[in-house]
């Protein structure tokens, strides 16, 4: 297989994935289930939630009792959303691949073996 030949399918094959992987994260990040992980309902075993002013406040002894906010919890995609906008997932996550595609191809660049 001649070199313009080739570098021609792999181009193919990284828009194909490109575009796999954003249909992948703005589409069927809307059948995400809002259910807690299973992290989350360990931490919470022990505990009742309940709505205080808008707020969850969690009533019993549970591990989720001493957590805190992550430190990028105020950021424009904390929570899966766009500005913590209900129904933004999807944007969130094509947002988010395109990001790690630009990531990943600069560093490529920087790092792939030069070919005299």
């Amino acid at each position: 297989m001649t070199a313009p030949t080739r570098d021609r399918r792999l181009t193919w094959f990284f828009a194909g994935f490109l575009l796999v992987a954003l249909l992948v994260a703005g589409g069927l990040s809307y059948l995400a289930s809002s259910a807690p992980d299973g992290l989350d309902s360990v931490t919470l075993h022990g505990c009742q939630v309940t709505q205080v002013d808008g707020h969850e406040q969690l009533d019993g002894t549970c591990i989720a009792q001493h957590a805190t906010d992550s430190a990028t919890a105020g950021s424009p995609l904390a929570d899966y959303a766009v500005g913590g906008a209900a129904g933004s997932n999807g944007v969130a996550g094509v947002i988010g691949v395109l990001v790690c595609a630009a990531v990943a191809a600069g560093l490529f660049r920087l790092l792939r073996r030069r070919v005299p």
